[in-house]
């Protein structure tokens, strides 16, 4: 099933579920809520931006659980971490570069516990397919 200690596996899936609740909320909230509210919520960046990156947080949560959890393809939950730093390194210069420093705090931390997943879950931790 795993491999690796009991304890840093459970560690990953606290990691993993912490992280998979935070991007679906952020990503539902940039792909559901129209261009307006967003705005209104401090959100500049163009509005095909703000879509984009919803729905590739959408796709990283599902990525995040579903693979693990069931055991199918296995190997897509550290892919899906991988590419979810990416889109938090990306976010953090988009904050940096609106000048909302504030902003880059919640992309610093979901950035370290993506590649945190990314790593345990590719190295230490693997889980392997049925």
């Amino acid at each position: 099933m795993t491999t690796g200690s009991k304890t840093l596996h459970r560690g990953l899936w606290v990691a993993q579920i912490l992280a998979a609740v935070a991007f679906f909320m952020a990503g539902s909230f940039k792909t559901f809520t129209p261009g307006d509210e967003l705005a209104a919520a401090g959100m500049t960046a163009p509005l095909a931006v703000l879509r984009m990156a919803g729905i590739s947080e959408l796709a990283g949560a599902a990525g995040l659980l579903l693979p693990a959890g069931l055991r199918i393809k296995p190997w897509l939950t550290p892919l899906a971490a991988a590419a979810l730093t990416v889109v938090m390194v990306l976010a953090f210069f988009t904050h940096v570069l609106a000048g909302d420093f504030g902003g880059t705090v919640p992309a610093i931390v979901l950035g370290a516990l993506s590649a945190f997943i990314a790593w345990g879950r590719a190295k230490k931790a693997p889980i392997t397919g049925r």
